[in-house]
């Protein structure tokens, strides 16, 4: 099987049914993506398949064949951030960081679909991503720091 992973062509041998968490993961040596619960709770798996936010932990390798997967490393480089990550470090959002790349992803999900979210919007849209250490508030100013930055165009 075959996917492409944050740009480059990537080939597979797997059981069909094996999560794309663990492709990714064990496979693939991509460790941005996180494993949380394995049921689609947390959202700590988070990444972009074709375009959308997918819990990576739900996804069956042989439906991710021929697909585009983005994971965190892939959303922006170090130099040239997207405007979320340079968002959640200018906020300070991350403490023990371990959701993170879920809510990013998720965070980048949201403002390609919604430029200008609502607290509300940012709320339904995050709701499955789960923070232990509670930095909510600090996630929805970070998103509206990166959608101003966006609409500005300050950041990419």
């Amino acid at each position: 099987m075959k996917m492409t992973v944050n740009g480059q062509i990537v080939e597979y041998d797997v059981e069909a049914d094996m999560p794309l968490l663990w492709v990714l993961r064990d496979e693939l040596g991509i460790k941005g993506v996180k494993y949380g619960c394995g049921v689609s709770a947390c959202g700590a798996c988070t990444v972009h398949m074709n375009g959308e936010a997918v819990r990576s932990c739900q996804v069956y390798a042989e439906d991710a064949q021929d697909a585009d997967i983005v994971t965190i490393e892939g959303l922006g480089k170090p130099g040239s951030l997207h405007a979320v990550q340079s968002a959640w470090i200018k906020h300070q959002v991350a403490q023990c960081g371990y959701c993170q790349s879920g809510q990013i992803m998720q965070a980048a999900d949201l403002l390609s679909k919604t430029p200008a979210p609502s607290d509300q919007e940012i709320d339904d849209a995050m709701s499955g991503n789960l923070c232990r250490c509670g930095t909510y508030p600090k996630i929805r100013e970070a998103i509206k720091s990166a959608a101003k930055d966006l609409q500005e165009g300050t950041v990419s």
